[in-house]
């Protein structure tokens, strides 16, 4: 009887050799691309993204889910950094931190061009690759980034930014985020405002992937609807599987399916099991139920690195990605389908936004209503001659008192 319990485990234990040893193989030619790592804001809140320090060395960086050897470990060829600012910045300075967060991100691989190289479009990822360097991609995390301006939105676009998570936790003037749906915060815009749907239009003009992980449900379907390219959730999961509101319900991965667009499964243990602990196993049940519902096609990686406490066991870091795509071989995938949720499934995306960007025309113009925003430290400059434009109450009755003041005067 011993002897047929040592015979079985050693078999099991060379079938697991084998899975992962075929999920090596296949990520030597198709590595990863995940599409959410905060390693930047680390490099934020631990450095005060001051690089040069011995201690922000990337190659020997401690205490952090990322480093150039695991990246090395894990077979991460490309990557989207998260530059990322807390809603606290909303309506204040968030538009110089997150040209801090871009510039950050540029200096990483300005100082390591052995390992990164920043990249800007589908087919520099696949160059990179060649290279055996980590495509280096801006993924921009939060609608309130942009304050609302268009202009600002086109400038973070030529700093490189390639998508642009709508919300984060917070309702932007123009789009609502999935505390709505959690009931922590009250719906303004019904999913997009009319300058939501602007600021999605002028998107797909650039070429920036839309990014819908953090916003609320309606959101989700006003922009699935509102896209002339496919679009991403950068870093969610299943709802069916955990029924977190940060991740995404069947009846929208239907629309997933319907537009070919992307969910990139989030490694968070809260979002995986709906605890505080998860398993490597559970979050193949995510990438199984969005392959089962959305297709193949419509699965990718996000896994939120250096952007949350909690991961499960087996995923601790992004060293462990070979023993994720093992478990899905385990489970019966097919080579095609692994490559697609490493990395064709993003590059197709990516390419399809790339093409639609090729077709669009002029670019939106129409700036926000200024009734619609907020801050007290707001300047009113092109708003008071602009056709169509009205000032804030408070403003206009401001304004007229200056002049009523003025020919007393006189």
């Amino acid at each position: 009887m011993l002897l047929i319990w040592w015979f079985w485990s050693l078999l099991a234990v060379c079938a697991s050799d084998t899975f992962r040893d075929r999920a090596e193989a296949i990520m030597r030619t198709t590595p990863v691309i995940d599409g959410h790592n905060d390693l930047p804001w680390q490099l934020l809140t631990l450095f005060n993204n001051q690089l040069l320090d011995s201690k922000a060395n990337l190659t020997t960086l401690e205490k952090t889910h990322t480093n150039i050897p695991k990246l090395k470990t894990g077979y991460v060829g490309g990557q989207f950094w998260s530059a990322y600012m807390p809603c606290d910045t909303q309506n204040k300075d968030a538009v110089k931190r997150i040209l801090e967060q871009i510039d950050v991100i540029h200096r990483m691989c300005q100082l390591y061009p052995e390992t990164f190289v920043c990249v800007t479009n589908s087919s520099d990822i696949m160059e990179a690759f060649k290279n055996g360097k980590v495509a280096s991609l801006i993924g921009v995390e939060g609608g309130h980034l942009i304050d609302s301006s268009l202009g600002v939105l086109r400038t973070l676009y030529h700093l490189g930014m390639r998508y642009l998570t709508l919300t984060h936790n917070c309702n932007t003037p123009w789009a609502d985020n999935w505390l709505v749906d959690k009931g922590d915060d009250k719906a303004e815009s019904q999913g997009l405002s009319s300058f939501g749907k602007s600021v999605l239009n002028e998107m797909n003009r650039l070429g920036v992937m839309i990014d819908l992980s953090h916003v609320s449900v309606a959101t989700m379907k006003a922009a699935l609807q509102q896209s002339k390219a496919p679009v991403i959730f950068s870093h969610s999961s299943a709802y069916s599987v955990c029924r977190s509101r940060r991740n995404v319900p069947d009846d929208v991965l239907e629309l997933v399916k319907n537009t070919n667009s992307l969910v990139m499964v989030n490694f968070y243990s809260e979002f995986v099991s709906c605890s505080s602990s998860a398993t490597l196993s559970q979050v193949a049940d995510h990438l199984d139920h969005i392959k089962n519902v959305a297709g193949p096609g419509a699965v990718g990686l996000g896994g939120d690195y250096d952007g949350v406490t909690k991961l499960p066991v087996g995923l601790e870091d992004v060293s462990k990605y070979p023993d994720l795509i093992a478990e899905l071989l385990r489970r019966n995938w097919t080579e095609a389908e692994v490559r697609g949720v490493l990395a064709e499934n993003l590059l197709r995306v990516f390419s399809e936004v790339e093409l639609v960007s090729n077709n669009m025309q002029a670019p939106e113009e129409a700036p926000i209503s200024l009734n619609e925003l907020d801050g007290a430290c707001r300047t009113h400059y092109g708003y008071s001659q602009a056709p169509s434009i009205h000032l804030q109450t408070g403003a206009l009755v401001a304004s007229l008192a200056s002049l009523l003041f003025s020919l007393r005067l006189l």
